[in-house]
């Protein structure tokens, strides 16, 4: 289903010639009025005026987080703050927050972006949409509420936590489509069950889940335990939140970006170099819509590919794939590249284990080293007692398979089920211990 086939079925020209033009008068707005835009231009040699073409964007300097951080909290405002309707903010856990701004328009189109990726689940007016993502200073509630009321379906803006009351909710209203992070429909899974409730009998049928990289292994384990369709969608805050792009229901392979509103490139996170559509490299966004606070080549850090061929769905939007990691997520372990989703990949093709799992990074003399701690299944642990000789087999061939797939050698800990902890926001799955 397509919301918007005006612009979601645009011919790749009509395209490019709108993104163009949208983009030039983003570089004229953001070097007129956004001090740090206007440096990091003229540093380079260059005007909006040098943007005659969209390949001429590779010759303008990238925008980073340190620089959003810089800048804090609105001097990279494009408009002034009596435009500004709305702030969110990312978290600051590993510095000062991202602030972003939004004017009435901005909300409208932000709206409209998350109307479609509903659409592209399959939703309509006639749906309930259950949203679990936080509200708040985080995108991602209010960003999926506003778009499901632009839909026109009914939503229970239920957000983060108290998961026995959601799974009542989930009972009584009866809701066809759940929105929140991938772990936590996995958890909501693990809490029906012990409570008794028959999760696949509910009547959801399709989770827009997103916020944390997750894998197609974790998508069957999603679909089983719930019953649903398990759908990716893709944002962040600096750029939109939620609502950047979406796989559709029809494809289900590869996520919509919506590039009416956003210019996407691949780079080799190392050299800067713009890469060709298929070749694995760090995304990077020019928003070409927003108001408040519109962003020029900014590098997100997150690793994937991206896909011009058709799809089935008839949308012409570039589609990104799975989200690897980000490059500053990356584990570097002994010299090899991993992500923990890949490791995430390996441990759910092995039977008797949950998908709950931490890794544990740190360095003995000058190695490093790798843990990753599993939990064993429920049926397992009852079955075997506990018995150490099953959990040892086990341990056995996870490590195996993690050295054959991923080239890595790795500690496997097997723990007894609901050991490791749970996550209702974003799953922090990585705890490094080394003084890097």
């Amino acid at each position: 289903m397509i919301h918007n086939p005006e612009f979601e079925m645009l011919p790749r020209p009509e395209l490019e010639a709108l993104q163009l033009k949208r983009l030039q008068q983003v570089a004229q707005k953001v070097y007129n009025n956004v001090p740090f835009y206007k440096d990091s231009f003229d540093k380079a040699g260059l005007k909006p005026q040098d943007l005659r073409s969209l390949a001429d964007l590779a010759k303008f300097p990238f925008t980073n987080k340190q620089d959003l951080r810089d800048n804090y909290p609105f001097k990279l405002f494009a408009e002034p703050m009596s435009a500004v309707v709305r702030l969110h903010a990312s978290s600051g856990t590993t510095g000062r927050a991202t602030v972003v701004g939004y004017t009435k328009r901005d909300i409208e189109t932000w709206s409209e972006l998350m109307a479609r990726c509903f659409a592209a689940a399959g939703l309509t007016n006639k749906d309930m949409i259950h949203n679990a993502y936080g509200y708040g200073l985080f995108t991602g509630g209010l960003g999926a509420h506003y778009g499901a009321e632009k839909l026109g379906a009914s939503v229970i803006p239920m957000s983060g936590g108290n998961t026995k009351r959601q799974i009542m909710l989930l009972q009584d209203f009866a809701p066809t489509a759940i929105c929140c992070t991938p772990s936590y429909a996995l958890n909501l899974a693990e809490q029906g069950r012990e409570m008794g409730v028959d999760m696949r009998a509910l009547k959801l049928r399709v989770g827009i889940l997103g916020a944390e990289p997750w894998s197609e292994e974790m998508r069957g384990e999603i679909e089983d335990a719930l019953n649903i369709d398990a759908l990716n969608i893709y944002g962040l805050s600096e750029i939109m939140g939620p609502g950047v792009s979406m796989e559709c229901l029809e494809g289900k392979n590869g996520l919509h970006i919506f590039e009416d509103s956003f210019l996407v490139e691949t780079i080799d996170p190392k050299t800067g170099e713009v890469l060709k559509p298929g070749e694995e490299g760090e995304l990077v966004f020019s928003t070409l819509t927003k108001e408040a606070f519109p962003l020029i080549r900014y590098r997100t850090r997150d690793i994937c590919r991206l896909n011009l061929d058709p799809c089935v769905c008839g949308r012409t939007h570039v589609r990104m794939g799975r989200v690897m990691g980000r490059s500053d997520d990356m584990l570097i372990i002994r010299g090899v590249n991993v992500f923990p989703s890949q490791i995430e990949a390996v441990m759910m093709n092995v039977s008797g284990v949950e998908p709950h799992y931490q890794l544990i990074v740190d360095r003995e003399g000058s190695l490093d080293t790798l843990e990753v701690q599993v939990e064993v299944n429920d049926a397992l642990f009852a079955k075997s007692g506990g018995e150490i000789k099953v959990l040892q087999g086990i341990e056995k061939k996870l490590k195996k398979d993690l050295k054959d797939y991923l080239g890595i050698s790795a500690q496997v800990k097997m723990v007894a089920p609901k050991t490791l902890q749970r996550f209702e926001g974003k799953a922090n799955r990585v705890t490094d211990k080394r003084k890097i």
